[in-house]
């Protein structure tokens, strides 16, 4: 319908151009929105008002010319203006009923749409650095980051999902070390943990798998690991200094193949856990993106030859930095270190260069504490002569979790963040993709899981689910007293859903295409979850006040197309968010 009431307007347009009443030159954006209250109309445009300026004419005077000069439609009952120029339209209801065959005929295909064909974008999201277990507020970035991909995909782009693997670079070394100290403890060593090491209980069963496989092969006293190392924080030291000593003391002890090897099963260990975590979410990947690959390719080395091409670039106390103070930004960044290693940040620009050189537009789900790198790899990119505004970020806020009216204080055995595992045992990967997308991203997150395990209409996913399960229940009532749905002979009795309800129902229905499209568009998949539970509310009310197995078979095949419509939308929308729509509550 919008479709329809967008062209009868471009045809009265061109009509008027066509009498010299508007410039030939105009070619307006028509834009059709849903009417907020119904006696404003089914359907509204501001076209009017949009040509008023360029037209050098007043917006109601041009949508009065634009009214008169519209084509006739049969479905248009009657077209009115409304406040300083909006065109209002009043639809034949019957016409409102065509939705419900069109969503029979395409199923789980409905509201999805091709307007996008043709262009491809990557989104990358999660990519934890593989040191521990995924958190909660992983969590929120996953259903964010995977609804996200979903919505692109149902709008007609080539989605190509990523995580980014940081397996190369500092923090591993951190991780490597911790493990092979753990692995020394298990041979009999007594070891004054660093501070600034990783301290979960997982580091020691890497340990335990490593003291294993190899037996006492890594083993060395704990007097030959310590020689010469800065003192520890505790002591006085500092404590980047003295786990950077280690990481340099477990290098030169073990060699280069023996440090691998245990470098290796730490992150074969927490890539797999954090692979899994994520499987069991529901989130899935086309890739698993390696930090290593770009230096092993020399994508890193090419990407800071083209910085140092364009004069972005200079030497300062034996580092290499990138002047991004040029863009915008606090200070410069180093590029290189003094001692010839490249930073994060070099991993950074390199990795987005190569994936617009692999033809994807770019989407980035990070954290909200990420805010101030964005404008700095924007920047780097800009001077590698890339476009930036191909690379968007979307920024999500940690959710806090609450039970009993209380923050909840459950965690992992290092004692230190809530894990995604726990969340998921606690609640049901359903509740918290749902609940995760409840709100904008960028807003933050109060997560109550009293509220996300209650079996009542207080909790937002039971109330969906359950209107979908209630319709299954209509349909094997209706088997159970041995009659028969007929989807044909309801669509021939459309006519007969006049009830406020059901015009009610139907309208909802009308709306899924552009709520899914907005949603899309905009990045928030909270625009879908509301619209799913107004369905839904839609629906109960609906179910509350009238009966569909009744005795006119006409109006009960009627109203039976309506609920299984009404299901089939719910079922599409839950599968966008990456939850299931349960048959039985």
């Amino acid at each position: 319908m919008k479709t329809r009431l967008a062209s009868l307007l471009q045809q009265a347009i061109l009509s008027l151009q066509t009498q010299g009443e508007l410039p030939e030159e105009l070619t307006p954006t028509i834009k059709i929105e849903h009417t907020r209250d119904p006696s404003h109309g089914d359907y509204a445009s501001n076209v009017a008002m949009m040509l008023a300026k360029p037209a050098k004419k007043n917006p109601r005077q041009i949508a009065q010319a634009i009214i008169n000069s519209l084509p006739e439609d049969s479905d248009v009952l009657s077209v009115d203006i409304a406040g300083p120029g909006f065109i209002n339209f009043f639809i034949n209801p019957l016409s409102q009923h065509a939705v419900i065959k069109q969503i029979l005929e395409q199923g789980s295909r409905f509201g999805t749409s091709n307007i996008a064909k043709g262009k491809k974008v990557q989104v990358e999201f999660v990519s934890a650095n593989p040191t521990g277990p995924l958190h909660v507020g992983h969590g929120r970035g996953a259903a964010y980051g995977a609804t996200v991909a979903n919505l692109l995909t149902a709008i007609g782009y080539d989605v190509h999902r990523e995580y980014y693997v940081n397996d190369a670079g500092r923090q591993m070394d951190i991780l490597a070390t911790s493990v092979w100290l753990r692995y020394l403890e298990l041979c009999g060593e007594s070891i004054p943990f660093p501070s600034n090491g990783y301290k979960g209980g997982y580091i020691a069963e890497i340990a335990t798998l490593i003291k294993q496989s190899h037996g006492p092969t890594f083993n060395m006293p704990v007097s030959d690991v310590f020689l010469d190392i800065p003192a520890d924080e505790p002591d006085g030291g500092d404590k980047e200094k003295h786990i950077d000593g280690l990481i340099a003391r477990a290098k030169e002890s073990l060699g280069d193949k023996n440090y691998r090897i245990i470098f290796d099963a730490a992150l074969i260990s927490i890539l797999g856990d954090i692979r899994q975590d994520l499987e069991d979410f529901g989130v899935h990947y086309d890739d698993w993106f390696s930090e290593r690959s770009l230096m092993d390719k020399g994508a890193i080395d090419r990407a800071i030859e083209k910085l140092k091409a364009s004069g972005y670039m200079y030497q300062k106390e034996g580092a290499w930095w990138f002047k991004s103070t040029e863009f915008g930004d606090e200070k410069d960044r180093v590029v290189i270190r003094d001692n010839g290693l490249t930073t994060y940040f070099a991993s950074d620009i390199a990795y987005h260069l190569h994936t617009l050189e692999r033809g994807y537009d770019i989407i980035d789900v990070w954290g909200s504490d990420h805010h101030g790198y964005v404008p700095r790899v924007k920047a780097a990119l800009q001077a590698m002569g890339a476009d930036p505004e191909r690379m968007k970020v979307l920024l999500v806020q940690f959710a806090v979790l609450y039970k009993g009216g209380e923050k909840m204080q459950m965690s992992t055995r290092s004692g230190q963040f809530v894990t995604l595992r726990e969340l998921r045992d606690e609640i049901g990967a359903d509740a918290a993709r749902y609940f995760y997308v409840m709100r904008k991203a960028e807003q933050h997150m109060d997560f109550d899981l009293d509220l996300a395990t209650s079996q009542s209409n207080e909790n937002p996913l039971y109330y969906v689910q359950y209107a979908h399960a209630r319709v299954c229940s209509v349909m094997r009532l209706l088997t159970e007293k041995g009659l028969n749905y007929s989807a044909q002979e309801g669509l021939k009795h459309l006519d007969q859903l006049a009830q406020t309800h059901e015009t009610n129902l139907i309208d909802t229905l009308n709306r899924y295409p552009e709520k899914l499209t907005q949603a899309a568009q905009q990045y928030e998949p909270h625009q879908l979850n509301h619209y799913l539970r107004e369905l839904s509310t839609q629906f109960h009310s609906y179910y509350n006040s009238h009966k569909f197995i009744v005795d006119d078979v006409a109006l009960m095949q009627a109203r039976l197309v309506l609920i299984n419509a009404t299901k089939q939308v719910l079922a599409n929308g839950l599968q966008l968010l990456g939850v299931n729509a349960p048959e039985s509550m």
